[in-house]
């Protein structure tokens, strides 16, 4: 995961850019950057777009390499969400199959970020708007620049929520506070998101990627097994019974007490050492 790439673009003229980058940490080739980018038009995303991101997304995913990721956006904007112009014509060419893109493409993103087996960071450089916000919710932890600002938006445009933020905002900020944000479709800047908890940490946006990629260079150190196990666990625990939650719970415990990073992590406490995990 060490090139750019623009997955599911096909071949290009010379001078234009891929949709999405991937790139890998100078400090630590265990840290991917994924970035959207279309920064003329906030990110918006078009069929292109989202065909690029599920790939790299997945081959991220898959890459035993990687250790950590951060997504983030190009230019001024993290995701405005769909790119209306492009969903317009679709509408008009077959109102249908407009909607296909959303088991086609925002599901798969969705999936893909939320059930990774390894950390996922959003870098949240702008607005993170519909799909944008939904996109950023589905990582594990996110940093935001002091200039960014979020929003549902599907209201507007007589629409429900996609790209999982029914179930995100929910389990984030309670039913409560995601209606409200569902159905007004307010927007909230940096500040009031990271007093709710949605965001980490705010910072000033020139140090917004340093920020996020400190953070993936100390989750890429960690232990990378046991993070997709807690990762699995968050999720379970927000719709199962306490039964089923403690069955879970044992059974992961039973799989990572047999890796040499647990018996490295006990090694070292006994040693009063740093352990090295080595997910396996």
């Amino acid at each position: 995961m060490q090139t750019n790439s623009g997955e599911g673009t096909g071949n290009r003229p010379v001078g234009i850019e891929p949709a999405v980058l991937v790139v890998a940490d100078e400090k630590d080739p265990a840290v991917t950057i994924v970035t959207l980018n279309r920064p003329a038009k906030r990110n918006a995303l078009t069929v292109e777009l989202k065909e690029a991101l599920v790939a790299a997304l997945q081959r991220v995913a898959t890459d035993t390499s990687v250790r950590a990721v951060v997504l983030t956006g190009s230019g001024t904007s993290f995701c405005i969400g769909q790119e209306l112009g492009e969903h317009a014509e679709r509408l008009q060419a077959d109102a249908s199959t407009a909607f296909s893109t959303v088991g086609e493409h925002y599901n798969p993103i969705v999936r893909t970020l939320a059930t990774m087996p390894k950390p996922v960071i959003a870098a949240i450089n702008g607005g993170a708007v519909g799909a944008g916000l939904g996109f950023a919710m589905a990582c594990d932890l996110r940093v935001a620049a002091q200039g960014a600002r979020f929003a549902t938006a599907f209201s507007a445009i007589g629409l429900t929520a996609d790209s999982g933020l029914s179930a995100s905002l929910v389990h984030s900020l309670g039913a409560a506070r995601a209606i409200e944000l569902l159905l007004l479709g307010e927007s909230f800047d940096a500040a009031q998101a990271k007093a709710s908890g949605l965001v980490r940490a705010v910072v000033p946006a020139e140090e917004l990627l340093g920020a996020a990629l400190e953070l993936a260079r100390k989750l890429a150190a960690g232990p990378t097994l046991a993070f997709a196990e807690i990762k699995k666990a968050v999720a379970l625990g927000a719709v199962s019974s306490l039964e089923e939650v403690l069955a879970a719970e044992g059974a992961a415990q039973s799989r990572l007490g047999v890796t040499r990073d647990h018996k490295e992590a006990v090694d070292a406490f006994l040693a009063k050492r740093r352990p090295t995990f080595e997910c396996a």
